[in-house]
Formats: C-alpha cells, structure tokens, sequence
C-alpha cells in the first residue's frame, strides 16, 4: 500500500564543518558528506571518523540525519581499505544512510556490520522504471534519480517505484553535461577519474570546431525554485537534495532556507518571492530548469557565454606598478572568496579577501607573475563570510564543540570474498554500431557479430542470424524509452536471440517476465557497468549474469589482478572508439559528426544515438598488444568496438591505452 505522500527532506551538502554547521543553521533535514577516502568529491576537505562521530551526536540532538557519500568506483586492491573504513564507521559512527555508486559495496558495507540505509548514488545509473524493481531487491532502501528527467518522467519513476523503496532528486545546484556514471573524459585524459571524485571538468573548457571556440559542455546550474512544490505529492519522494559539496557556507545556508522556505509556505506567494531573493544571493551561476518542463525545454549551456558560479564584482585594471587590481561594485568583507576570470583561462585563480574593501575602493591582488589577468577580467564573488552567518556558525560549533563523539581506533575486518572460477573460453564480440549486411554476420567458431539493440536493429536482422548475434544494449535508457526496449527485446527473443549484453546492471530487470532463471538467456555484464572488483561481480552472478566485462579505466595492475578474484568469467575491451561521455543534452554550438578540438589540441568527434550523444576522442582503444597478457591473467573473451569516425578526422599518433600504464586516482 502507498503511503500518503509526506514533505521531502531537505538535504543538504556539506564539504567542510562550516559548511555542515550552515546547514543546521538553515535548517536542513539532512546533510550528505563524505569522509577522507572513498569520496565522489575528493577535493572537497571531507571528515574524520572522530569528526562524524561528534557531528552525528549533535544531529541526532537535533533530529536530523547524516548521509555519507561513499561513492566511488573501488578497484580490486581497494576492498580491505574500504571495508576497514565501513568497519570503523559501523562500530564508532554510523550514519543513517550511505550513497555508493560501486554495487560491490552493498555486500561489503553489510560484511562490516553497517546496518544503515543504503543508497544508490545517480552514479549508479538508475535511468529508468525496471532499474527500481531491480534495486528495491538487493537491500537498497534509496536511489537518486538523474538530474536529466523530466517532470513526467520522475512521476512515471514515482507510479513505478515499489513499496519500501524511495528515491531523492536534486533540486538545486551544478548540473554535468554527461550523464552521471557516463563520463570517463577527465580519466581518459589524464587519469583523474570522476568515478573516483578527481574529476577535473574538462567540460569546462573552450572548445574549438573550424575557429569558432564554444562552451558546448559547460553547464548553468539547475534550480527548480518553485517548481519543486509540483514534487510534493509523490509518495516515494523522500529528499530534495542540493548539490555543492565543493561550496561554502554562504552558499549552503541561502539555498537550504530558500528551499525550507518553499516547501513549508510556498503556497504564499510572498514567501515564494522571499525564497526567490535569498536564492539570488547565493553565488552560484547562471540557473536551468533544463528538461524538468518537457513543454519548455531548456537548454542548460550558453555557448557563446562564460558559466564560471559567483557574483560578478568588478574587473581588472592594472595599478601604476602594473599589478592587477579592480574597483568592486560592492562592499567586501574580510574573509570573502573571489574568483579571477574563468576556469579555462591561464590566469584563472582564487583567493581570499584579507580585509574589508569598500565599494568602489582599489583592492589589489596577489598572483603569480605567469597568471596575471588581462585588463577587463571579469571578478566574482563566490563565497561570503558575513558577520550574521558567521555567528550563527559560531553557535552550532559551540553545541558541536560540547559533543564527546568517539576517538577513532583501528579495527580488524577482512572481506569475505567469493570463490573465483576457473575462466572458460567464451567467444569474442565484434561490435558493429550499424546493422551487418551479407557476409558481415557471418561468424567464426571463435567470435559472434555484436549489434546495438534497437527496436529498428530487431527488426531487420533475420530470424537465421538473430540467435547467433550478441545484442547489446545501451548504456542509458531513459524512462519514455522503457517500453520501446521491452517491445524490442521481446521480439528478439522470439527471433531466438539468446545472447544479450546489458550496460547497467539493473537492465537485467527488462528481462524479468522470463518464468524462471533457468529461461533466462546468456546475459552478460558489459563495460559500462564499471565493474572493478570481486564483490561487484558476484552480485552480477546473484543478478543472473553469466560473464562480465570490466571496466576499460582500470590500470594494468587491477586489470591483471581481477581474473584470479572473480566468481565469472571476464571480458575485456580489446580496441575500438570508447566514449569519452555521453550526454541528453546536446551539445550547443558545435556541429555533430564534424570533429573539434580542445585548448590543448585534443581531438573529439561527436555522434547522436537515440537520445543521446556520444563525444569520442580522435585516438581509438588498442589493447591488441597486451592481448597476451590479459589471456595470460585469466580473461575469457574480448570485444572490439566498430565505429565509423568522420572522414575529416586527422590522423593521430596518441596511444589508445587509457589508463594501463598510469595511476588511475
């Protein structure tokens, strides 16, 4: 039975203790942060054991809660670090709920003795009405929805969703132009991987096709303001969450007290305009509802205009001794933040205000020589310390301060780990992105044809040659394309397809009206389910999964390590065009299929499948060397993925090994 719908929490970020502190203040109903390790914002300061175990005894004081985002891909040498952790934190300090994005943590953080709420990060991938069937039976009592949906759609997720399970969505703050758990780009460029909370948005950046430079990926905020009053019927609606975990406590206290606001008398048109002001002044950027109004769409890039967060306070002008300095437009107190020009500009920089500056005083600025800003920069405010703030702050610290909390020690665990299997040699998969004609589907003894699944690719694939193909489907699939998909696996199905390749777990779901496990086909877990250590794979194995590919943006030391450790047999991407993200949105300002360049002269093409569009690099994978070695470890089978780039695409030299011989952070 549905429960009546009941008022979503507020939840809000908290990167630092005043940030935490702020959130009280405002009122919150729940904070989200992250410890020192296993944190989807890394560079965020985050928190000790002995540090949560104070904040929580004072908001439980206060009755309100703390989640931990524990969010991040965990690779096979992770796991007794990580289950050390979730020991220590079950024992000394538990919070009410933990958001993970690795599925291997569900066993994991239960093996620890965490008997809290666990909550499926947007990281994971939960896209569409299945995907909560599948999750409400695998002890998952929350999931967070993409920030991609539509008002109908999060209705259609709500009619959908099971009894004893609920969902959040986020409300307010930073928006990514990737489909969260779909962005490898910053990895794939250097290692620092946003699975992993290193992403160093390179979404950000000016991009560059035939000399006209845009911003195509660089996103405004979303802010659903006074449309999130259309969200309060929902029964297993539970949150209403704010990004900013990065942000300071200015930030923070505006944007809870506005929401608070809107929620508890947003049915008072004063209030609302009262909500809408404080809204204004909390520094972030340029706001979209993006595609939450399916009748009003819009777009969440400018690009031809800057989306760096703050209040625009002046610009530079250079003082006799040619130091840049500017004349801000309001009065600046000590401890305000500033940003200097936009993040993709060498001079970008940000520093601390150390003294008060009156409006239209000269303050002067302190950078390195190679980083001073042209005349004309643009200077924000991002973050504001003001007195009335500061002393609220003062005054949870001293509650805080007056909690004992736990000091932490260290604890013993060590993870029950499944038995691994001896590998058996499965065929390989070459992977067309169109549908094979003639002799294209013919088949070695040792490999099959891989197709995309579409509902046009079922179609005109013979019923002969569908049940020897491995139909993959798409890493994404939204919730107005569910049914399409069930329609098309079904009519594969009764063109005896029987090998199929799902590139999210919970896809398994689609496939949920077989009678029985035993009628289930060959399903295997492909490389878009970021799979990377043993405990993921056995839930795999616990889902229904036969095989499983791993992540392509392991390093050589995890990838050689995995085999030994996991209960199914593993695939590996051997070569071919992987994304470096993929989008809902498309990209503004550059034309699809004709490639494009970044600051550094990098090379991208994009394509449009479905709804969404794939940027790729100019440089494929190629693993083809390392073929040896991988068969060595234990891989069973491999696939290669075919593409077909522009014509116009230059030739490059670049090494397609992701991140094989580096550190993946």
């Amino acid at each position: 039975m549905i429960t009546p719908a009941r008022k979503p929490e507020i939840l809000a970020p908290a990167g630092d203790m005043p940030s935490f502190l702020a959130a009280l203040a405002a009122g919150a109903d729940a904070v989200y942060m992250g410890l020192k390790h296993f944190s989807a914002r890394m560079q965020a300061d985050n928190f000790s054991t002995t540090e949560l175990s104070r904040m929580l005894e004072l908001a439980e004081a206060e009755h309100r809660r703390i989640y931990i985002a524990f969010n991040t891909l965990v690779k096979p040498g992770d796991l007794d670090a990580a289950g050390r952790l979730l020991a220590r934190i079950a024992r000394d300090a538990p919070p009410h709920g933990l958001i993970i994005q690795d599925p291997g943590i569900i066993t994991l953080a239960r093996q620890a003795g965490y008997k809290g709420g666990l909550f499926l990060s947007t990281l994971a991938n939960i896209t569409h009405q299945a995907a909560l069937q599948c999750a409400a039976g695998l002890d998952v009592q929350r999931v967070i929805l993409p920030r991609e949906l539509s008002i109908d759609e999060i209705r259609a997720m709500d009619a959908a969703c099971p009894d004893g399970l609920e969902f959040e969505i986020f409300i307010h703050g930073a928006l990514c132009w990737c489909v969260s758990g779909r962005c490898y780009w910053s990895s794939y460029m250097g290692g620092k991987s946003g699975l992993r909370g290193r992403c160093v948005q390179p979404c950000r950046r000016m991009y560059q096709q035939q000399k006209h430079a845009v911003r195509a990926f660089s996103c405004l905020d979303l802010s659903l303001d006074v449309l999130t009053r259309t969200t309060m019927d929902m029964p297993h609606l539970a949150s209403w969450k704010i990004e900013g975990r990065k942000k300071g406590p200015h930030y923070v206290y505006h944007t809870v007290l506005a929401y608070r606001i809107l929620r508890d008398e947003g049915s008072d048109p004063k209030a609302r305009r009262e909500a809408a002001r404080i809204l204004e002044m909390s520094l972030g950027r340029q706001t979209t509802r993006a595609h939450f109004l399916p009748q009003r769409d819009s777009a969440p890039t400018r690009a031809d205009a800057p989306t760096s967060s703050g209040l625009l306070v002046g610009k530079i002008q250079h003082s006799e001794d040619d130091r840049p300095a500017f004349k801000p437009y309001i009065e600046l107190l000590s401890g305000d933040y500033l940003r200097v020009g936009y993040e993709d500009e060498r001079w970008h920089a940000t520093l601390p205000v150390t003294r008060r500056v009156p409006k239209a005083g000269l303050l002067t600025l302190k950078l390195p020589k190679y980083k001073t800003p042209r005349a004309g920069t643009p200077v924000f405010l991002i973050d504001r310390r003001e007195p009335e703030l500061m002393r609220l702050i003062a005054q949870w610290q001293a509650r805080l301060d007056a909690c004992k909390g736990v000091k932490a020690s260290a604890v013993d665990f060590a993870p029950r780990l499944p038995r691994p299997v001896t590998p058996r040699r499965r065929p390989d998969m070459l992977v067309r992105a169109s549908v094979p004609h003639g002799t294209e589907t013919r088949r070695s003894r040792n490999s099959l044809i891989g197709l995309w699944l579409t509902p046009r690719s079922v179609r005109e694939i013979s019923r002969t040659v569908a049940p020897h193909m491995v139909w993959w489907l798409p890493p994404v699939i939204w919730p107005n394309e569910e049914d399409g998909f069930r329609r098309a696996l079904l009519e594969a199905r009764r063109n005896g397809a029987r090998h199929f390749v799902c590139n999210a777990p919970w896809q398994v779901a689609l496939f949920a009206a077989e009678s029985s496990r035993s009628a289930l086909p060959d399903l295997i877990a492909g490389p878009f389910c970021n799979l990377a250590n043993a405990l993921a794979l056995d839930l795999m194995a616990r889902l229904g999964f036969s095989a499983a590919f791993v992540s392509p943006e392991l390093t050589r030391e995890d990838f050689l390590a995995l085999p030994a450790q996991s209960p199914l047999p593993l695939g590996f991407v051997l070569g071919g065009y992987w994304p470096m993200g993929m989008g809902r949105h498309a990209p503004e300002g550059l034309r699809p299929g004709d490639p494009f360049q970044s600051p550094k002269g990098e090379t991208f093409w994009t394509r449009k499948y479905g709804q969404n569009t794939w940027v790729y690099p100019a440089w494929p994978l190629d693993f083809s060397a390392k073929r040896p070695e991988l068969e060595a470890a234990g891989y069973a089978f491999f696939a290669q993925l075919e593409d077909s780039p522009p014509k116009t695409l230059p030739a490059t030299t670049r090494p397609g090994l992701f991140n094989w011989d580096g550190a993946l952070l």
